[in-house]
């Protein structure tokens, strides 16, 4: 039964990802968080972060193949920042293991960004204004800023890091927002990648959900997602297409807001 609505789950936020043309992460955390939770699960939050990370990873792949095929692909730089970015995901890591990290101050950071995520979808819908280029040299110590703290963002919300890479590289950096968006797509899995990995290999012993876990990552929580979640995101293209972006970054939006007073509610 958990299995059919995780995958009925997946297809949901693939479905969103598809037509809102984000990462997975953002989605994947929050019903991940609220399956752990409501079964009762001990120490819910590294279980989320982790579980959606390799979710993240998965999902990431696709999205920076099809960069690929768009010939908008920059995998020098991609792969740069996804290596310096897996330093930020070991600092993220050992403060999410930390007795310190809590679920109400996991929950609080990662509303908080929820709340950035759809004021800047709310405000991409009321400009067409995109950022072109003005320096387009990258090199290691730009990168690793820019990967450092994508990957803290990663490790401690569970999401890819895409967040702060790709307003890191287009309004910081100036580089064009499809060159920053093609790097950021590669970096994602990179860090997510070393994101679950780490939690993974964490000593001692994690009691998951499901019998299929290493470490920190319920696989067999995270596996009906990604299947769901590939086959909505399909759809949600294809609804995208049919669609004004103007009422989608809106509606997505709010349905961000939705889901930040949904967690918040669930600790308060």
């Amino acid at each position: 039964m958990i299995f059919i609505l995780l995958v009925l789950c997946g297809v949901l936020a693939g479905t969103l990802a598809g037509l809102f043309g984000i990462g997975g992460g953002i989605l994947f955390t929050p019903i991940l968080f609220f399956l752990f939770t409501s079964t009762g699960l001990e120490n819910p939050t590294p279980w989320t972060i982790a579980t959606s990370l390799f979710c993240t990873f998965t999902a990431s792949i696709s999205s920076s193949i099809q960069q690929r095929k768009e010939r908008n692909f920059h995998w020098k730089e991609g792969f740069l920042v996804g290596l310096l970015g897996s330093i930020g995901v070991y600092f993220g890591k050992v403060t999410v293991t930390s007795p310190y990290y809590t679920k109400d101050v996991f929950v609080a950071l990662f509303s908080i960004l929820l709340f950035i995520v759809a004021i800047l979808f709310y405000r991409r819908s009321r400009t067409d204004i995109t950022f072109q280029v003005i320096n387009n040299t990258f090199g290691v110590v730009k990168a690793g800023i820019a990967g450092v703290l994508g990957g803290i963002v990663a490790s401690l919300a569970g999401v890819g890091g895409g967040i702060v890479l790709v307003p890191i590289m287009n309004l910081l950096y100036k580089l064009k927002l499809a060159k920053a968006v093609s790097i950021s797509s590669l970096a994602i899995v990179l860090i997510s990648l070393s994101g679950w990995l780490q939690f993974a290999f964490l000593s001692g012993t994690h009691e998951g959900l499901t019998q299929f876990t290493i470490g920190y990552v319920d696989f067999g929580s995270g596996l009906p997602l990604i299947i769901g979640a590939f086959a909505g995101g399909f759809l949600g293209v294809r609804i995208g297409h049919s669609v004004d972006q103007h009422y989608i970054q809106i509606g997505f939006s709010v349905l961000i807001l939705i889901i930040a007073t949904m967690m918040i509610g669930s600790i308060a």
